[in-house]
């Protein structure tokens, strides 16, 4: 079973990696992070269990993909992953629903975020 220092680490590192991201990206992953971590509060110790698997490997495929845009130099490194056809099987309805939402956010502007860039 995951602490809740287990769980408050991963939240936080998951958010530091998101620096990294480009801002209307950065933007869309914070408020889904803050969203799911939220509303899995007082999950069942099998849903937390699944559920930390899950975030855990996102943290490590972000990192790993964070790494190799930083080492090349033509930043063609794409960030994110296909998400395997087995897996949408094991979705809920409203998991597939959250999922096509993210989908269309994440398919908008990115002026929509109102986002402003830093001139540093």
């Amino acid at each position: 079973m995951a602490t809740g220092a287990q769980v408050c680490s991963l939240y936080k590192r998951i958010l530091v990696l998101h620096r990294f991201l480009p801002l209307h990206l950065r933007a869309l992953g914070d408020d889904y992070v803050k969203d799911e971590f939220r509303r899995h509060k007082n999950a069942s110790p099998d849903e937390v269990k699944s559920f930390m698997k899950e975030w855990d490997n996102y943290k490590d495929t972000l990192q790993s993909q964070i790494l190799d845009s930083v080492r090349d130099k033509n930043g063609s490194v794409k960030i994110g992953v296909d998400l395997p056809e087995e897996k949408l099987k094991d979705f809920q309805d409203e998991q597939i629903g959250q999922l096509y939402e993210l989908l269309l956010e994440s398919a908008k502007s990115k002026n929509q975020f109102n986002i402003q860039e830093d001139n540093k």
